[in-house]
């Protein structure tokens, strides 16, 4: 075994022994909870003005997942047969499904607050823009879609799992990876896995940086490009209700909640899409969905649905870091070993079909489209369905109104990729 898992082992030991002796419950939370500290530290690193934000809590949660495969890799091998050693690695292995979990509940905790955030003014701007966003969604995938298909017809030995692995991966899709694997086939999804787990760090980071570089690129003011988002997307507030409404707590979670429930009923519907087939919206697309139409509205009859604002907050960046510490974690594992396997160059195919994409489409966007900046950027990453993207966009440009542009993308998006994932994997 690796010299890596053998350290990661010795730690372990060491943690175990001379330490403190935990549960693998209490590990997990010790561990889940350090990976979140950490990463903020290494997202407030500054390099003339950017930094990775929320995404440095992904970065470190990589390297975690890397030493926890390794660790567990060196004991299933056979190296180590008793003691703590043993003990701390069976531990480790116990927590892959509550990762799962928690990168499950954070997406669902985010997409949520971001539907509720962007409600009271989709629907105005999505009507006044919605050719846009139709417009966007489609070059931005149809581009990745187009690099991904040349990557697979000129890289030597490029199989069409590992292609739409990449895809998935660039684009940060999760229900494009189920599709690939569904386009492949059973024999064929491993294959699918590594080019995710090959592709999504820059996927992730890529966009990440991109939105905060291009607004500096541009020297944009942002007080003004504010006022410009704000421009397109006011006058259509949810009516103020004059009559009593009932309110099942003074903070909104049980709203909060019943939006969650709603939001996972519609994901779980399956639409038949052919030849056997079908596609859903899954527990991304669902709760963005009934956020969006419960933060429209306010209200089902006279039960309220207001939510107090900082809770709203509070769940929308608690649900991004714990998203992206449970996506790091689960594809750390996968990550060197990859490297190793297929050499470098393989990542700079999955940079490349973020990178080009991200291009495009702010190109089209700004001089084709003539959006704002912030709308444009919005809509990017929503076209790219890049969830910590939205992130970091909300935090520099100061407002949470560019959701509502990632709101109206997002749907259109989503569609498209999981369609190019099953005609690439078919290829």
């Amino acid at each position: 075994m690796t010299t890596n898992g053998g350290f990661a082992v010795a730690f372990g030991h060491f943690l175990d022994t001379y330490v403190f002796n935990m549960k693998a419950a209490s590990l997990f939370l010790f561990c889940g909870f350090a990976v979140l500290v950490i990463g903020y530290i290494v997202g407030n690193i500054s390099i003339k003005g950017v930094s990775l934000g929320s995404a440095g809590v992904f970065l470190v949660a990589l390297v975690a997942g890397h030493f926890k495969g390794q660790m567990i890799g060196y004991t299933l091998n056979g190296v180590a047969h008793e003691g703590s050693v043993l003990g701390w690695a069976s531990k480790v292995g116990q927590i892959d499904n509550w990762v799962n979990i928690v990168q499950s509940l954070g997406l669902v905790l985010f997409v949520t607050a971001v539907g509720l955030i962007a409600g009271p003014t989709f629907f105005k701007n999505l009507k006044k823009n919605f050719k846009s966003y139709v417009l966007l969604g489609v070059i931005i995938v149809l581009s990745g879609a187009l690099v991904t298909l040349a990557v697979r017809l000129l890289v030597p030995n490029m199989t069409s799992a590992m292609a739409t692995g990449l895809l998935s991966g660039a684009l940060t899709s999760t229900p494009a990876f189920a599709a690939a694997k569904e386009a492949v086939g059973p024999e064929f999804a491993t294959e699918v896995a590594v080019g995710q787990a090959v592709a999504y760090p820059f996927g992730v980071i890529g966009v990440v940086l991109f939105v905060q570089i291009v607004p500096k690129l541009m020297k944009a003011n942002m007080a003004e490009e504010r006022k410009l988002l704000v421009a397109a997307s006011t006058g259509d507030e949810a009516k103020k209700d004059t009559k009593k409404l009932w309110e099942l707590d003074k903070f909104g979670l049980a709203a909060f909640c019943l939006t969650i429930i709603c939001g996972l009923v519609l994901g779980c519907i399956n639409i038949p899409l052919g030849h056997g087939s079908s596609f859903n919206l899954g527990t991304t697309g669902g709760p963005l969905i009934i956020g969006l139409i419960f933060g429209h509205f306010g209200r089902i009859g006279k039960l309220s649905l207001k939510i107090n604002k900082e809770l709203i907050s509070i769940f929308q960046e608690l649900g991004l870091v714990l998203f992206l510490a449970g996506a790091g974690v689960e594809g750390g594992a996968a990550f060197v070993e990859t490297l190793g396997k297929y050499g470098p160059l393989v990542f700079l195919y999955g940079a490349l079909i973020t990178t080009l994409p991200l291009i495009i489409g702010f190109i089209m966007a700004k001089y084709v489209v003539k959006l704002s900046l912030l709308n444009n950027l919005g809509s990017i990453t929503g076209g790219m369905t890049s969830t910590p993207a939205l992130g970091t966009l909300i935090k520099t440009a100061g407002t949470s109104d560019v959701a509502s542009a990632y709101a109206a993308t997002y749907p259109f998006a989503l569609i498209l990729i999981v369609l190019s994932a099953q005609f690439l994997g078919g290829i």
